[in-house]
């Protein structure tokens, strides 16, 4: 489905408005017309995708309240969007190569319903969604060794109470490998590619949203899926709840942890700064009462 666009771009866009006003040696090679074209979708479009629906959770589901919160930060909202504005076309750069591969039929993306029909179609975003899920549970958690968490994933943690626009606020390394299983899938088992488009535009509202503060989710499904909630104790704790879309493999290496309420959530965020900053809790101590002398 990418290449359609990109041939659209190229067809309705490029070619009548800037590559027929340049001189032939000037041209660019297919090649570079392909990359210029995948970039500029995931750069722009990705962007612009980004701070529309970011701006929908925002304004429609996000608990302003949380902005009253003592780890929320200054101008938080602006920064965020700043890095992303100067992530996500780096991002793009990156991932522009891979994409490149997908469109010249190097992956196993296909058109049209599989042989199996639709309960195979069914079987292959079930697939995908689990796939993902454990790879990302397991790069998530390596981004956050010590060899690597100060130079690629801090910045993502510079938001203690994170709302919508922290959600695609990576270093681009970090946006890119988080990315790179929903990639890596289409080379190893078949997916349609109407499925894989919109694939994409579910993980990225699901990433906004798991960010979004709004923690409305059934009880019964607390324990499955992994949620706003849990992402939150994510950014407050830095150990725990790495997963993507469930809380499966969180548990399976011992990482989950459910969400908190409030108040406990505030006194253990406290403690965890403390214990960064190396600061010793202040002890409550009995006042001295000194008595006369007597003679």
């Amino acid at each position: 489905m990418v290449d359609v666009i990109v041939k659209a771009l190229d067809a309705y866009v490029w070619e009548p408005y800037i590559y027929n006003k340049l001189p032939s040696l000037l041209s660019p090679h297919p090649l570079l017309r392909d990359f210029w074209g995948i970039w500029f979708l995931v750069a722009v479009g990705g962007g612009i995708m980004y701070l529309l629906f970011s701006s929908l959770s925002y304004f429609l589901l996000y608990d302003k309240s949380q902005e009253k919160h003592h780890l929320f930060l200054k101008n938080q909202k602006r920064r965020e969007m700043a890095l992303c504005a100067w992530s996500i076309p780096l991002m793009g750069i990156i991932t522009t190569p891979i994409m490149m591969l997908e469109i010249h039929g190097y992956s196993k993306i296909h058109s049209g319903l599989p042989s199996g029909g639709v309960p195979h179609l069914i079987f292959e975003i079930i697939t995908f969604i689990l796939f993902t899920d454990c790879l990302i549970y397991w790069i998530h958690r390596g981004l956050h060794h010590k060899w690597v968490y100060a130079y690629i994933h801090k910045p993502h943690h510079l938001w203690k109470v994170p709302t919508p626009y922290a959600s695609h606020a990576f270093h681009p390394i970090d946006g890119y490998m988080q990315a790179f299983p929903y990639h890596l899938y289409v080379f190893m088992f078949p997916l349609n590619n109407w499925v894989y488009l919109a694939l994409f535009l579910f993980v990225n509202f699901w990433t906004i949203s798991i960010h979004d503060g709004d923690y409305r989710l059934p009880s019964s499904l607390n324990l499955v899926v992994n949620g706003a909630a849990h992402h939150t104790e994510h950014h407050l704790k830095f150990t725990c709840n790495y997963g993507q879309f469930f809380t499966l493999w969180d548990k399976i290496g011992r990482s989950y942890v459910p969400p908190a309420d409030e108040e406990q959530q505030n006194k253990e965020v406290v403690a965890e700064v403390e214990k960064q900053m190396k600061i010793e809790p202040v002890k409550e101590t009995k006042p001295v009462v000194l008595r006369p002398k007597e003679e």
